[in-house]
């Protein structure tokens, strides 16, 4: 049977280090780091991870601005509230809560974010550091995904890993991550042949593909490390991409739903609003 990769005791741990660090700043008299999180719209999900970012940031010693604008806010409204903020010197980290309401233009948002203060790493100029392997900020999913294998001494090196998912903010940036480390990663999406064919050749298979249950057990080999980023609803109840119960019985590791990447993800956008700000004062 698998080990469970424990997301709420390693987000506990890395928060407790940002904590930490905070703290020691403060005591030299440094201020608190400043993290904006702005929130287009009604989305349900959207309240509930800026209602958990708010918490963890209060958890920590992180100052929060919170902007819940109306789903008809126009473009230009948007555009000037970016504008806004990159240019309070207060102000350390921007987030803007994606997905934003079909009629306003995300990736012109993401770009209008300054480039140091880009706390979700989705900027062009930050996505081109990752792909060089020179990232100051690292996207908080696939940053929270390796820092999990990290505590649990799980070595990437040589290994072949399996990407279920190309997204701009899973997908891509955990394949560069792992690469970045030394994996022999592959990168399967909805149009690849035989999907089973590739995901049991994985040593590491990491799963942000939106569909609930979709790996099971005979999708993956003995003794597999198996991540599921996916976040789903089942029969009313949440559930991952992957098959929990019967690939925990095959996995050598395994995360869960919830409890697992979903938690982790919140504590790097905290680790990642730290180096903003020391990078931004200087330190």
């Amino acid at each position: 049977m698998a080990q469970i990769l424990d997301g709420k005791l390693v987000s506990q741990k890395v928060k407790d280090e940002v904590a930490a660090e905070i703290k020691r700043l403060a005591e030299k008299g440094f201020r608190a780091p400043c993290l904006a999180v702005i929130l287009v719209g009604d989305d349900e999900a959207s309240k509930v991870y800026v209602r958990n970012k708010k918490r963890a940031c209060e958890a920590v010693g992180i100052q929060s601005l919170e902007y819940l604008l109306p789903a008809d806010t126009r473009q230009e409204e948007l555009d000037a509230l970016v504008d806004r903020l990159n240019r309070d010197d207060a102000v350390d980290g921007i987030l803007v809560q994606l997905p934003l309401p079909k009629h306003l233009n995300e990736q012109s948002i993401i770009n209008r974010i300054a480039v140091d203060k880009d706390v979700d790493a989705f900027h062009p100029h930050n996505v081109g550091k990752i792909m060089l392997g020179v990232p100051k900020l690292l996207p908080c999913t696939p940053a929270g995904v390796m820092r999990l294998l990290e505590e649990y001494s799980i070595s990437v090196s040589g290994k072949e890993c399996v990407v279920v998912g190309r997204s701009n903010i899973v997908g891509k940036p955990m394949a560069q991550l792992l690469l970045a480390a030394n994996g022999t990663v592959t990168i399967c999406h909805s149009r690849t042949p035989d999907l089973a064919a590739h995901t049991r050749r994985a040593d590491i298979l990491v799963v942000a593909i939106g569909k609930a249950k979709m790996i099971t057990a005979d999708m993956i080999q003995e003794g597999a490390v198996v991540i599921d980023v996916g976040m789903n609803r089942s029969e009313g109840k949440l559930c991952g991409d992957v098959d929990f119960e019967g690939c925990l019985q095959k996995a050598s590791y395994i995360t869960p739903v919830p409890g697992g990447v979903g938690l982790m993800t919140v504590a790097m956008l905290m680790q990642n609003t730290l180096t903003a700000y020391k990078l931004h004062i200087n330190i």
